[in-house]
């Protein structure tokens, strides 16, 4: 029969057994999850590649657009600012004149009123 050390030895040895099992199937488990991060990796650099070359175009693109509306937006701002002079001088060109002709208006019936003799009141 066996001797208590020799029971105790045999325990051991199972024990490290089957830690060394299940140290190895964790290992071969940690192996595949490696295996298919690579391969993750490799396909995101290849499907990123296609995608950061649109995108490059896709800023060119942009970027070339922005300087045509910033043109057009420059020219709107002139226009804008000959339709404001434009305004300014109608204004005074028009107001000026009329201004002149009402008063020149007011200041004769003024004196066309003033010439006339005074209203006698009726009386009933």
């Amino acid at each position: 029969m066996l001797t208590a050390g020799e029971v105790a030895a045999l325990i051991a040895a199972t024990g490290w057994v089957v830690l060394v099992c299940v140290l190895t199937m964790v290992l071969v488990k940690l192996a595949r999850l490696l295996t298919e991060t690579a391969k993750a990796v490799s396909d995101l650099t290849s499907r990123m590649t296609p995608l950061l070359d649109d995108m490059s175009v896709t800023v060119s693109e942009t970027n070339r657009q922005l300087v045509t509306v910033e043109a057009i937006a420059r020219d709107v701002k002139q226009v804008s600012g000959h339709a404001a002079k434009l305004s300014a001088v109608t204004q005074t060109v028009f107001t000026g004149p009329l201004i002149k002709v009402s008063s020149i208006g007011y200041g004769v019936r003024r004196a066309i009123e003033a010439r006339r003799p005074p209203r006698s009141r009726r009386r009933p």
